[in-house]
């Protein structure tokens, strides 16, 4: 088959060759991008005078029966023809006759290629920004019915303090929000159109790219052919923005897996987000959290490949940025797809507040309510420290806690310790006083919801 760029070829590669240097396997998913492209391309072409009202009309009938096809997954693509430009360009002429070929007028496989990028990621990301809004909304559900439900809090895997649990989910409404700020800025830099660069110096036919920017939705156009054809920016940027974004699902994911086993029992996941064993039939294990888990990694090294891929090549366009798509399309797919997962995961799980509050009364994590309450009579901080942590290993010796030792012994460290101390040392007590700003205090909890209601609103 003669290529539709072979004029100067004297010799055709072999199918093989073709395969290692064709796109069409993954990029094919541009389809609706590069239809939406060529259609305000010839309008604009039209509308210049470039091509006869009559072409112009030809060429939009086809593309729109390209178009239809498209949606009925009805089109047939081949490698010979290389990638979804001139697959489509192929079909266009097969099926409107040689006045096909004008459609390429003014433009270039460079400049179209960017150009449905930009489209598929301006909605890609978009269609992110509400599935993160989604999961939001979850958590913030699941957090106004724990506000008064208290959990162990930790550091270095070890107990801590003693928490809302609400606070604990609404730490990763406050990541998402972030993450979701980062996508939207990005869209600044992706809403802008490089088509009508040509292949790297724009064309000699008196095009509007102010027009087709305006038919295709772009808010503004590169000011530079050059950069026009060659940024990736964009891209990288979305695959940057996933990498954090993944890595806050990780993050959360693991803390999932953590609270479901039996060690901790914080929570239950939904059938729907867990699996068995084929051979231990006891087993429910967590493996959707599992897997986001792990994909996270995947995202992570699309970002590295294409920085790669970016570092060693000169202006303008170069064979190796064809690399640029299919770490892209699979980290959508891969971002879309965690952000659904986790979302029913966080809205069908069952949170054990009784094993919760089991956890908060056979620990030490309210040592710092005893050394805050020697330090508020007056006591130098360390000194309280100090005093606590007998106190903790006598405790420890004796198995029991803070809470069980009587206030003889306690008042053999300190008389500044008084009958207050049980009030003082309770979970819910220790809970409820922490009222600094953002801290996890009930009060502060539900300002902290409120002000998550109106970022959402």
């Amino acid at each position: 088959m003669t290529k539709l760029w072979g004029g100067r070829f004297q010799k055709s590669a072999e199918a093989w060759v073709d395969e290692f240097g064709a796109s069409i396997g993954f990029d094919q998913q541009l389809v609706m991008e590069d239809l939406e492209g060529s259609k305000a391309h010839v309008t604009m072409l039209g509308i210049q005078g470039i091509l006869p009202q009559a072409d112009v009309e030809l060429i939009l009938n086809g593309l729109q029966q390209l178009l239809v096809k498209a949606e009925a997954d009805e089109l047939e693509f081949t490698v010979a023809n290389e990638d979804i430009h001139l697959n489509l360009e192929k079909m266009l002429i097969d099926l409107i006759g040689p006045v096909g070929g004008k459609l390429h007028t003014g433009r270039s496989r460079n400049d179209q290629v960017a150009t449905d990028m930009h489209l598929f990621l301006k909605k890609r990301v978009a269609e992110v920004i509400g599935l993160i809004e989604n999961f939001q909304k979850t958590l913030l559900q699941q957090a106004e019915q724990h506000v008064e439900t208290i959990a162990p809090g930790y550091t270095h895997l070890q107990r801590a303090q003693p928490i809302s649990f609400a606070h604990h989910l609404m730490a990763y409404f406050w990541m998402l929000e972030r993450d979701k700020q980062r996508y939207s800025e990005s869209l600044k830099r992706i809403d802008i159109s490089p088509l009508g660069a040509g292949a790297m110096a724009g064309t000699t036919f008196p095009i509007d790219r102010l027009k087709s920017a305006e038919l295709l939705g772009f808010a503004d156009v590169y000011a530079n052919s050059m950069d026009a054809v060659s940024d990736r920016d964009f891209i990288v940027e979305f695959l940057s923005n996933s990498s954090l974004l993944m890595a806050h699902l990780s993050r959360f994911a693991e803390e999932i897996i953590l609270w479901s086993t039996d060690e901790f029992k914080f929570i239950e996941l939904d059938d729907a987000f867990s699996t068995g064993s084929s051979i231990m039939p006891q087993k429910k294990n967590p493996d959707m959290a599992e897997l986001i888990r792990g994909k996270s990694g995947r995202v992570y090294g699309n970002l590295m490949g294409l920085l790669t891929v970016l570092k060693g090549t000169p202006l303008t366009y170069n064979k190796d940025m064809q690399e640029d798509k299919e770490g892209m399309f699979d980290t959508v797919h891969t971002v879309l797809g965690a952000l659904k997962i986790f979302e029913g995961m966080v809205a069908t799980m069952t949170v054990n507040t009784e094993r919760l509050h089991s956890a908060v009364h056979s620990d030490f994590s309210n040592a710092t309510e005893l050394a805050d309450y020697l330090a508020a009579k007056g006591m130098p901080f360390r000194e309280a420290h100090e005093v606590t942590g007998k106190l903790v290993f006598t405790c420890i010796q004796r198995g029991i806690y803070l809470l069980d030792l009587p206030l003889a012994d306690m008042q053999k460290e300190s008389l500044l310790i008084e009958e207050d101390i049980y009030t003082v040392l309770a979970p819910e007590a220790a809970v409820r006083r922490r009222n600094s700003l953002g801290g996890t205090g009930f009060e502060q909890v539900k300002i902290q919801l409120e002000k998550a209601k109106a970022c959402l609103a």
